[in-house]
């Protein structure tokens, strides 16, 4: 009686159930995995929203002008070419729908966020890896890119979560010309894009030229309010915009009263992305052996194979309480790799790490 778009696997995996168990038993488990800025312990000023336009109902299909004008400053772009959603998930969502029909493909990075299977999916869209190998530091497999007559764009994540890894301009200009080689698009998922460790990266893809780009962000990591629900698709693309004014008027789903008061929201990134830089720095000091990381929230932490990566996790948290995630959740071709969330409070992050690193 239900569609097919919803025929995966519901099922606790393993990890998951133990985690259940522990925590229903009040154990205290060390949680590597806290990727929420509002549960890590970062301290935002306070915000009173005091603006009577919130109680007035005034739909516009991209945003109120007012919300869009302060996004296009803070991007650096037009604002013509800035349209708001309710978050980057609903961005995808839009752009599945205004790019494919169903059956067509993406080609998204592996390993990467799994979120995209479950979005390409409720638009009956398929998903078609790439690959990111790693040498000295991560890069894009272009060899290893395969399009089909079904393809309809690149899904770029930049930087790459959970690898941390931003585009090369080497990487950014061969997948400019394979786009506009076979006509696709280029998506680029910038949510972590502020967060460089590393000087000199391509931390955005909004002034590409030459193919038609959608670059998505939010406030979800921009100031670490996932709950504001409040995201951005910035096009370079007259034609593509015409045909999401006809999406985005049919939902019109962007809450009032965060557009009303998203210049104060804005107001909190210094005092917000301090503290998580910050954060990042001081526990990836702590991880010796993590693989290179230029920007993001996340570290990848390579262990020996004598278990795969079930075995460790599971290990690591029945006997030492300590909660991390296997690389298989994020699609790694090999084994044994651990992702650990850098926003971690620091004291809990560096128990942990040194019950991994002494077990």
């Amino acid at each position: 009686m239900f569609s097919q778009r919803l025929a995966w696997d519901s099922a606790r995996n393993p990890l998951s159930e133990m985690v259940a168990r522990k925590r229903a038993l009040g154990e205290r488990i060390l949680d590597l995995t806290e990727s929420n800025p509002t549960h890590a312990g970062i301290v935002y000023p306070p915000v009173v929203f005091d603006d009577q336009r919130m109680m007035m109902y005034d739909p516009a299909s991209f945003g109120m002008l007012s919300a869009r004008e302060m996004i296009a400053v803070e991007c650096g772009v037009a604002v013509d070419r800035v349209i708001l959603t309710a978050g980057t998930s609903e961005a995808y969502s839009w752009l599945f729908k205004l790019l494919c029909d169903p059956g067509d493909e993406v080609l998204v990075p592996r390993p990467s966020y799994p979120l995209f299977d479950y979005l390409a999916a409720l638009e009956s869209v398929a998903v078609r890896p790439y690959h990111l190998r790693y040498s000295e530091g991560w890069f894009v497999d272009l060899h290893d890119i395969r399009i089909t007559e079904r393809t309809r764009a690149i899904v770029v994540v930049n930087p790459n979560n959970p690898t941390g890894s931003y585009l090369k301009p080497a990487e950014l200009d061969a997948l400019v010309k394979l786009a506009r080689k076979h006509g696709l698009a280029i998506i680029s998922d910038e949510v972590f894009s502020d967060f460089a460790l590393d000087e000199g990266v391509v931390r955005s893809l909004v002034n590409v030229e030459g193919v038609v780009t959608f670059c998505l962000n939010g406030l979800s990591k921009l100031v670490g309010l996932p709950q504001m629900k409040l995201g951005w698709i910035i096009t370079n693309d007259a034609a593509s915009r015409e045909r999401l004014e006809f999406i985005a008027d049919t939902y019109l789903s962007v809450g009032t009263p965060v557009q009303c008061g998203l210049g104060q929201l804005l107001a909190l990134k210094s005092s917000v992305q301090g503290q998580i830089m910050a954060r990042v720095r001081e526990n990836l000091a702590v991880v010796k052996r993590a693989r290179h990381v230029e920007g993001g929230w996340y570290a990848v932490l390579q262990v020996p194979r004598t278990k795969n990566e079930e075995q460790w996790t599971l290990n690591l948290l029945e006997r030492h309480n300590v909660l991390v995630q296997p690389g298989y959740f994020y699609d790694f071709e090999q084994e044994a790799f651990l992702i650990l969330s850098l926003l971690t409070p620091p004291e809990i992050f560096r128990e942990g790490v040194s019950r991994i690193t002494t077990r």
